[in-house]
């Protein structure tokens, strides 16, 4: 035994001795040779290429074995949403990587869904057909389909999504949707209010109680993003009213235990409320006329505090300093309190501000409207100073567009102290529309109308009308395309085409056809003024006249003729806003002459004036309006009753169509219409709110319509000469006077779901014994 353990000794000694000599050279490359990597083996890939693996592998053949690289492999492979499982595993001297593809989907659908579209659907969920399937992306969507309807305010939907196999690793997938019931809000409360009652600050907010005969209103449902935003206006609201110190803490939302109702409450603290007990402006060692910056306070002496005001105030004065020459101008409102009086004191501190330069102009918000549309309407372009008139300007001629609902300009610091980057955000609204209308009068009984309009068509900027008016009397059709900026020139360019059939036999005695076209192009002269120009040509019928019954002056323009006219406009337009003005001026002037080829000869000049006066703030607007015309005619040739001047309906109302303006006693007795060469018509109109809720869209106006037509070419014709036969009951008498004619109505306008829809009532006070009247209009339009 005891030798036994000797020579495991002896043998012990040798090999210790050994192995640090020879282990090195052997024993070390075999390790080397097993942690380099021979081959990347890619296994249960279906549709994903090997190559495609390869790519998102960190390490490959050739290289080390490195743990930390084949755990960034995995997460990589992971990553790319291609695999639902990944295994990187050591075969030998191969890396092998095993994959599980995600399946692919075939078809995508949605099932259960009745209060939003498929379609809607669709642009809201992130997979699509032909994309790879994995659960993350599925509950993501889900997600967002529940975020859809609760902005609906279906707040009890509920999502679950169904997964169908098919062959070859695909699957159908579903969205089974359970709406439930619309969750609306019942209920709206405010804690902290004293100054204002619940009945005014509902009318403030944009979120609205649900109540069973608001059948057309939307935001009686649940918004967290709304809900947020009526914090911002409550807060508004306050400011506006005086209370400085005004907070909007929270707006708590809390769901009804059946879970199908909202009770919102909104917590004010509202604080003192302030009277302005000083104004004054400082300009400092900056040379400004004192009277301009005077007109441009807004904020006055004693009127309670109101922030908006302040915020306009800032803005005129800019754009004052601006005009006499200060293009840096800064303008600073300075409030200080007076404790215990509440009442503050306001001072704007004007100084020059740093100079800076449009280093970049960005758009945003247009989805439909090409960029070059807004940018050739700025005049601004990069590289100029940043001018606040100039900005002024441009925020003008893009709300002229009426392309957008809404336009803010926003100064972004660009790339160093004295750049900034313009960038101009806009919310584009429905351009296109059509329009029914239907009116009553004496002499047409019931009058429709439908005008389809593209006023921004393809994007482009370009406008597209069509109108087509049917009556018992008139059939109407007129096309016309309009390009403001023809070959990217500052020039419009437009085309027209109309035919007309007229059946004038209860008014004037003879029908009438028209059919002819026109070319249109003009410019601007400056800012506010421009001309436009006009050729047409039209060839114009008039028949159906009856001898025995239509009156001398239709019997002797009976027949064809040819109109070739050209014709100027010269315009003048500051109006605040093109669609719904509150201020400003804006006057047409136009002359035509016809003779240019053709068998009319006439001259004529007519003058449109608008002028708006806001009464208080922009709710209640005063209107005058102001329309003359002459007709005289060339060559010493008659003018027909074709191109005479007929006025009533909606160009005097309280007086039918054609109602107003000289008559005469046909061949039968009756009277009938034959146009004057002369008319002058004014309007006063006050437009005004009628004290109802804001949503129901509701409001007033009053009117005023006075004026004459009058100067008949045609003489009256004594029985059995002329055109008055012997067997007229009694002489072919004109009735022509410059008699003052003058109505009063009121109207009421609601803004319904269909569009605006108008009610006037009108009685006229003073008219010729001969005028037709006309008592009631109403009118209905609509946006697609």
């Amino acid at each position: 035994m005891r030798y036994r353990f000797v020579i495991v000794g002896v043998l012990a000694f040798f090999l210790s001795t050994l192995l640090p000599v020879a282990g090195p050279s052997g024993v070390a490359t075999q390790a080397h040779a097993a942690q380099v990597i021979s081959r990347v083996i890619v296994e249960g890939n279906q549709r994903v290429e090997v190559d495609t693996v390869l790519s998102y592998m960190q390490v490959s053949a050739g290289q080390s074995f490195d743990a930390l690289k084949i755990d960034e492999s995995v997460k990589a492979l992971f990553q790319t949403g291609l695999f639902s499982d990944v295994q990187i595993v050591r075969r030998g001297n191969d890396l092998v990587v095993r994959v599980v593809e995600n399946p692919m989907i075939n078809r995508v659908n949605f099932e259960g869904n009745s209060q939003i579209k498929d379609s809607d659907l669709a642009k809201e969920v992130e997979l699509k057909e032909r994309t790879m399937f994995t659960r993350s992306k599925v509950q993501s969507d889900v997600n967002r389909i529940i975020a859809l309807y609760r902005r609906s305010g279906y707040y009890s939907v509920k999502v679950a999504p169904q997964i169908i196999r098919q062959p070859e690793n695909r699957v159908d997938l579903v969205f089974a949707i359970t709406e439930g019931v619309e969750t609306t809000v019942t209920s709206i409360n405010f804690i902290g209010n004293t100054a204002f009652g619940e009945s005014d600050l509902k009318g403030v907010i944009g979120t609205a109680e649900h109540s069973w005969w608001k059948f057309f209103q939307r935001n009686d449902t649940y918004d967290a993003d709304r809900v947020e935003y009526d914090k911002e206006l409550l807060r508004r609201y306050y400011l506006k009213n005086g209370f400085a110190d005004v907070r909007v803490p929270a707006a708590d939302a809390r769901l009804t235990p059946d879970g199908q109702n909202f009770i919102i409450t909104y917590t004010i603290e509202e604080g003192p409320r302030y009277k302005v007990a000083d104004v004054a402006v400082n300009t400092g060692n900056v040379s400004l006329d004192p009277s301009g910056l005077k007109s441009g306070v807004k904020t006055g002496v004693g009127d309670p505090y109101d922030a908006s005001l302040v915020d306009k105030t800032v803005e005129n004065l800019t754009l004052e300093a601006s005009r006499q020459g200060f293009v840096f101008a800064k303008v600073d409102p300075q409030i200080d309190r007076n404790p215990g009086q509440s009442t503050l004191n306001i001072t704007y501190n004007i100084s020059e501000g740093p100079r800076t330069y449009i280093e970049r102009i960005d758009i945003v918000g247009n989805i439909r409207t090409e960029d070059q549309v807004i940018r050739r309407e700025l005049k601004l372009f990069e590289g100029d100073a940043f001018n606040r008139v100039l900005i002024d300007r441009a925020r003008r001629r893009l709300t002229a567009l009426d392309f957008f609902d809404k336009i803010d300009f926003r100064e972004d610091p660009g790339s160093a102290p004295d750049k900034i980057v313009l960038v101009v955000a806009v919310q584009e609204k429905t351009t296109g529309s059509i329009s029914f209308s239907v009116g009553y009068s004496t002499t047409e009984a019931v009058i429709g109308s439908v005008s389809l309009e593209e006023r921004n068509f393809l994007g482009k900027g370009d406008d597209l009308r069509l109108n087509t008016s049917l009556s018992f009397v008139r059939q109407q059709v007129d096309f016309s395309f309009t390009d403001p900026y023809f070959l990217g020139l500052p020039i419009s360019a437009g085309v027209d085409a109309f035919a007309i059939a007229t059946d004038n036999t209860r008014t004037s005695g003879y029908k009438s056809k028209q059919v002819g076209g026109a070319l249109r192009t003009g410019f601007e002269l400056d800012e506010y003024s421009s001309v436009n120009f006009r050729y047409g040509l039209a060839w114009r019928r008039i028949d159906g006249v009856d001898a025995s019954r239509a009156a001398p002056a239709v019997i002797a323009s009976g027949g064809s003729s040819v109109k070739s006219s050209i014709s100027a406009a010269y315009i003048w337009d500051n109006l605040d806003s093109p669609v719904k003005p509150t201020n400003g001026f804006r006057g047409e002037l136009d002359g035509e002459i016809a003779g240019l080829g053709g068998s009319v000869r006439l001259a004529s000049v007519e003058g449109h004036g608008w002028y708006f006066v806001p009464v208080y703030e922009d709710s209640v607007v005063l209107k005058f309006e102001g329309n003359a015309g002459h007709l005289q005619p060339l060559g010493g040739n008659n003018i027909s009753v074709q191109d005479l001047f007929y006025k009533g309906g909606d160009t005097f109302r309280g007086f039918a169509l054609s109602g107003v303006g000289p008559h005469q006693i046909g061949n039968d007795g009756n009277r009938y219409s034959i146009g004057g060469t002369n008319y002058a018509i004014g309007t006063i109109e006050m437009s005004f709110p009628l004290g109802l809720p804001e949503e129901w869209g509701i409001g007033g106006a009053v009117f005023s319509d006075f004026g004459t037509v009058f100067g008949s070419p045609y003489k009256s014709v004594a029985k059995g000469t002329g055109k008055c036969g012997a067997t007229a009951p009694k002489d072919c008498t004109v009735f022509d006077t410059m008699a003052f004619r003058a109505s009063v109505g009121a109207g009421i306008v609601w803004q319904s779901p269909f569009g605006p829809l108008r009610f006037d009532f009108s009685y006229p006070l003073m008219k010729a014994k001969y005028d037709d009247t006309e008592w009631f209009r109403f009118s209905v339009g609509t946006r697609f």
